[in-house]
Order: C-alpha cells, then sequence, then structure tokens
C-alpha cells in the first residue's frame, strides 16, 4: 500500500471513527501492508499530522472558504500535505503535491483531485504564516502549538507562560523510545548487547533502573519483546514500582492494572508473593493475561472488576501494598497520544475526578495496618492529582517517609518533603507523570 494513502485512512478513521491513534497505526502496521522501509514516514505523518492538526486548519482554512462540502477522505490528505510541506524538510514540495493529487483521483473525482492541486499550490505560494501577529497570548500559543485553547489557559494559570510554551512545544517533537527490562533474564547490560546483535542502539535510560533508550533501530522487529526479555513502557511510567517497594513475599493490588505495564513491573520482583490485578474490561483483562505468560510471571492472579467494587471482592486489610493508578485525563501523554489534545474537555477535569475518588474510596479499607498505598496519574493537574492526595491524608494516611530513598537518585532531588513526585514533560524529557506513596497510620487505624 502507498505509505501516504496508508496514512490517510488511518487519519480517517481517528478523525471519524473516533479509534486510538496508537491502536489504529499498531492495527496498519500488523497488515504488514507498508513496505518495511516506509514504517518510520508512515508513523511520522500519522502523529505528526495528529499533532499540528489545529495548525494545519489555521493555514488551510482561507483556501477551504469556497468549499461548500468536502469530501471526508480531503481534509486529512490536505492536512498531511500541508505538514509534510512546512514541517517535514527532507521531501521536495512538487512530491507532495503530486502524491496528494494522485491520492485524490483514486479516491475522488477528478474535480477532487483539481481542488487538492489548487488549494496546495496556493498554500505553497502564500507559504507559512507568521503567528506573531496573533494578539491573545493563548491564542497565538494555541494556534502556533496546536493545542486547544482551554488547555494552553489552564496550563498557563497552573505553571505560568514560558514552561507552557515549552511544554506544547515538546507536545510536537517525537516521544523517545522506551523499553523495561525484565532483569529475571537479563540485566541492562545484556540486553544493549542483544539488541545490538539484532540491529538495534540503545542506552541506559536517565530516569528508570530498569530502563533502556533505544537510539536507533525498532525493537519491534527484534524477537525480544515477544521472547518476554523487553517491554515497552516510559521511563515516568517505570518509576511506579519503586514508589510501591514490594518486597518479595509482598500480597499486591494493582487496582486498575490493564494494560499492565506498571503491574507486570512490580510482579517480576515477586517470588513467593502474589499480585493481583484488575480491570473493568474483559478484553483487558486478557491482555494482561497474555502479558504475563509472555513475561514468565506466575505471580500474577487476574480478575475482571470494577476497581469501584474491590470491597466486594477483598477482605479489609488484606493487602500489604496497593496501586491506584487512576484513569486520568492523559494530558501527560500528548507527545505519545496526540489525538488526546482533541477529545479531551474541560469538564474531564471535574468529572473524572469523582471517577479517582470512588477508586481511592474502596481500596484504601483493604490496606494492612501499616501498609503502603500508592496513587499515580499519568497527568498534571492538581484536581487529579494533589487533590486526591489530601483526601488520602484525611483518611487515616500518612505520607510514606520511606519513598524518597527507595526511589532511583535521578529523581530524589525532584523530591520534597512531601511523598510526592510531579513530572511535567519537560522536567526530564518523560511523560507528564504524578506519584504519591502513604502509609497507613498505625495509631489511627490500630
Amino acid at each position: 500500500m502507498n505509505v501516504r494513502d496508508a496514512a490517510v485512512t488511518t487519519l480517517l478513521k481517528i478523525g471519524q471513527g473516533g479509534a486510538f491513534s496508537t491502536i489504529s497505526v499498531h492495527q496498519m502496521l500488523e497488515k504488514r501492508a507498508i513496505a518495511k522501509a516506509d514504517v518510520g514516514l508512515y508513523t511520522e505523518l500519522v502523529y505528526g499530522t495528529l499533532s499540528r492538526e489545529l495548525t494545519l486548519d489555521y493555514i488551510l482554512e482561507p483556501f477551504l472558504a469556497s468549499q461548500k462540502k468536502l469530501d471526508p477522505f480531503m481534509r486529512p490528505l490536505l492536512r498531511m500535505s500541508v505538514y509534510q510541506l512546512f514541517y517535514l524538510d527532507r521531501i521536495p514540495d512538487h512530491a507532495v503535491i503530486n502524491e496528494a493529487v494522485e491520492i485524490a483521483k483514486t479516491r475522488g473525482k477528478p474535480h477532487i483531485a483539481k481542488v487538492v492541486n489548487g488549494v496546495l499550490r496556493n498554500v505553497l505560494r502564500k507559504g507559512k504564516p507568521d503567528f506573531s501577529t496573533i494578539s491573545s497570548t493563548v491564542q497565538r500559543i494555541s494556534i502556533e502549538t496546536s493545542h486547544p485553547a482551554w488547555l494552553v489557559e489552564r496550563w498557563i494559570e497552573l505553571f505560568g507562560e514560558d514552561e507552557t510554551w515549552q511544554m506544547c512545544r515538546l507536545n510536537n517533537e517525537p516521544a523517545p523510545v522506551t523499553v523495561r527490562v525484565n532483569q529475571r533474564r537479563a540485566d541492562r547490560q545484556e540486553m544493549i548487547q542483544l539488541l545490538e546483535e539484532q540491529g538495534v542502539i540503545a542506552k541506559l535510560a536517565h530516569a528508570a533502573p530498569d530502563g533502556l533508550e533505544i537510539i536507533s533501530g525498532s525493537v519491534q522487529q527484534t524477537d525480544l519483546l515477544e521472547r518476554g526479555y523487553l517491554s515497552l513502557q516510559d521511563e515516568s511510567s517505570m518509576l511506579v514500582a519503586s514508589a510501591v517497594g514490594a518486597q518479595a513475599s509482598d500480597r499486591v493490588l494493582d487496582s486498575c492494572a490493564a494494560p499492565g505495564g506498571k503491574a507486570m513491573h512490580i510482579a517480576e520482583g515477586l517470588t513467593t508473593g502474589s499480585l493481583f490485578a484488575l480491570d473493568l474490561h474483559p478484553h483487558k483483562v486478557k491482555l494482561l493475561e497474555k502479558q504475563a505468560k509472555r513475561l514468565g510471571l506466575e505471580t500474577v492472579q487476574t480478575d475482571v472488576l470494577d476497581a469501584r467494587q474491590a470491597g466486594s471482592r477483598f477482605d479489609p486489610a488484606s493487602f500489604d501494598r496497593i496501586l491506584v493508578d487512576a484513569p486520568c485525563s492523559g494530558l501527560g501523554v500528548i507527545r505519545r497520544k496526540p489525538d488526546i489534545k482533541w477529545t479531551k474537555r474541560p469538564e474531564d477535569l471535574t468529572q473524572l475526578p469523582v471517577i479517582q475518588r470512588q477508586i481511592i474510596e474502596a481500596v484504601l479499607p483493604l490496606v494492612k495496618t501499616g501498609g503502603t498505598f500508592v496513587y499515580s496519574t499519568c497527568t498534571m493537574d492538581p484536581l487529579e492529582n494533589e487533590q486526591q492526595t489530601e483526601y488520602i491524608l484525611s483518611q487515616g494516611f500518612e505520607f510514606d517517609e520511606g519513598f524518597k530513598t527507595r526511589m532511583p537518585e535521578s529523581v530524589q532531588s525532584l523530591i520534597g518533603e512531601r511523598a510526592e513526585l510531579k513530572l511535567l514533560p519537560t522536567t526530564l524529557g518523560t511523560d507528564g507523570f504524578y506519584i504519591a506513596a502513604f502509609k497507613k497510620n498505625d495509631l489511627k487505624n490500630g
């Protein structure tokens, strides 16, 4: 399949069908309809176009005003083409326009191809807009970096204008590819050698002690994921296992476990202990079971269960350690999942904390006295993070004094007196993330 035509198909599926970008891209690559040499270009076209969507529409709008109705495939095709014209240096302009015209011919009628040709040539003739003429700071950041205005406004309120600029710009850059080493099967230096033997160059990750960063090559093209030596995971997510600090014989609950990265990381450190991994959806529980089998983890037990009903399944004070990696807005992973920018709404920041609180309320009684409770999200908003922390502290829990010392040295300087760690995407170049650790107070719960 033509790589650009495949990208348009994927963009159309995401835009019209509401499909998730990561799943849609994976499904297209699974079909092996794209030449191996074109996989990099395909993913760049899809994610780059999604990430720059608002900017691309701003550029296109003056040239589409006279068009009463566009065929469904035309907007993603035009967006993708403008993305190549202004944001990819290595593709000649004439090649971009010619490819777009050919796709329009095969998908539509001759007059559509003429419209595509005319629009793209006019866009190229006018050139990239001067965004500095936009007087409103919020609107300029929004349009220039392609982030919804409500989110830009919220981030300026929380983090300031300079930090918001930096985060929004970084979100449009490709995220690093990082993997977690299954230390049961190999250490990191051994994995670097095994990867190199299969044409992949990796280095030690900066923040996570079990992580590697892929420098070149495709880890998906090796057999090391399938054989359970490696798992794809961001460094910020890898830090959660250190926060939980499970001992080899502990009984651990991951109440919102799918897709399983954090749960399996914790389970890799258990020998005589056990990890219970819950998820609301049966197909996600099957994914958890598949992950455990791939990694050779016999200590994992799974169950289809809404975490808010955990008290009906487990006895009070029956776990040494509990993780709530709560369903959240996901605003810390925009760099990896750019469609989040367009699917999330301001009301999510008030609705999601209600669900988070219900989960917390349900699982707190399951922690043993003196046990550990960890709360984490892949977002940076206080409504989903610090607000929940204050509630947990009000329920007979206190900050875990051992949190800082069991976290990697790479992040210890970022942890203050409170046992919590907040990472903005700009802090270490990881996903945006929040982790807080608590102990069940002996005096209040004895």
